[in-house]
């Protein structure tokens, strides 16, 4: 059986259904505006031929060295933004339940996230970040300004929920993703309270942590080294799944002494089994933008991934990726079946700008592009 069909059967024959689980992510928000940089201007609007490639972008300011240029970003988009509301949409298509903690705006949630707040269960804790998304063909380039970030704290949480109040949401959530820890300078403080006090008193239950870093490589070795030992910590309280694509694994592997690895499927079978064995996770994620490998303590998997060379969109494809593996978790899939989920999830998204629900993907899967 190929593993889409593989896939496909499984899903059918899950025992539970996306609404019966309850997800809490958290801790960033964004509001996301995605832009096209313009290389050579013809008329008004959209008349206009697009800087396509980082190459040629990069060429660009390089040129303006000692000079000056002037480059202008066509507006595409607004959209909600940040690696844990575009998770939680994506989880939300699919049918699973949801508790959002964070920036989102105040004293009002921002309107970007009016929809979204409209269909999830939300605690806004500061105002949104922002973020100018430029897209290429090969890649994209995410300009932040996320000053408001400084204000996503544990005290800010016990301030507005009280400590009863956090082990209450938390209680209630099998899966629970706590996700840009790059971008959060008090993500792990954060994670230390949990741990000390609102974990210890939750009641025993099959639970999921999901965990992404969101591109380290702005922080110190000696920060991500404390992170990674902090997220180990959270296994005495559920099942821990670090997942990283292929610049963050890859960092994250030199951090903890292995030798550059590259993109082979052997090589992200390796990463990923190295990296899990090394922090003592139950589960690491590696998945680049072609394909996705895992390890676990049954072994490793690799899956090809329904790659496309012209994306309507590609920022949150990373995160749609997260969603659909913690799917499949949640619904006790097969590793290889998780690792599917994550990039059908993925493939859909990027080539429509909409999150897939349960049905879209099993229609994916049903017709798996060659």
């Amino acid at each position: 059986m190929d593993i889409p069909t593989q896939t496909l059967a499984e899903l059918k024959a899950a025992s539970s259904r996306p609404h019966e689980k309850r997800a809490l992510v958290g801790l960033d928000g964004f509001v996301d505006t995605i832009v096209t940089p313009v290389g050579l201007r013809r008329g008004q609007g959209q008349d206009f031929d697009a800087i396509t490639t980082i190459t040629e972008f990069g060429e660009r300011i390089l040129g303006a060295a000692g000079k000056s240029a002037n480059i202008e970003f066509f507006p595409l988009m607004d959209k909600l933004g940040g690696n844990g509301p575009i998770m939680a949409n994506a989880l939300m298509a699919h049918g699973v339940g949801m508790t959002y903690v964070g920036a989102l705006g105040l004293p009002n949630i921002h309107p970007v996230f009016q929809d979204f707040a409209e269909r999830a269960r939300v605690v806004s804790i500061t105002e949104a970040a922002h973020t100018t998304a430029v897209e290429f063909d090969d890649g994209k380039l995410m300009l932040g300004q996320m000053k408001s970030l400084d204000d996503v704290t544990f005290a800010t949480l016990e301030a507005q929920l009280g400590l009863q109040g956090l082990i209450n949401l938390f209680a209630e959530a099998d899966l629970i993703s706590l996700v840009n820890w790059t971008m959060i300078p008090n993500m792990t403080a954060i994670f230390r309270e949990l741990v000390a006090q609102v974990f210890p008193p939750l009641p025993a239950a099959e639970r999921f942590f999901f965990f992404d870093l969101a591109d380290p490589q702005k922080r110190s070795r000696a920060d991500l080294l404390e992170v990674l030992e902090v997220i180990g910590t959270f296994g005495a309280f559920g099942k821990v799944t670090l997942g990283l694509n292929l610049k963050e694994a890859q960092q994250v592997y030199l951090a903890l002494d292995f030798y550059a690895m590259g993109e082979s499927p052997d090589d992200l079978r390796k990463m990923a089994a190295d990296i899990r064995e090394k922090l003592g996770l139950a589960t690491v994620v590696v998945h680049p933008k072609e394909s996705a490998a895992c390890a676990d303590d049954t072994g490793t998997y690799w899956v090809p991934g329904p790659y496309v060379t012209k994306p309507k969109i590609t920022t949150g494809a990373g995160d749609h990726f997260n969603a659909g593996f913690s799917l499949g978790q949640l619904l006790g899939l097969s590793p290889t079946a998780c690792l599917t989920t994550g990039v059908t999830t993925s493939g859909h998204y990027v080539r429509t700008a909409q999150s897939p629900t349960l049905a879209d993907l099993e229609t994916f899967l049903a017709n798996w592009p060659q």
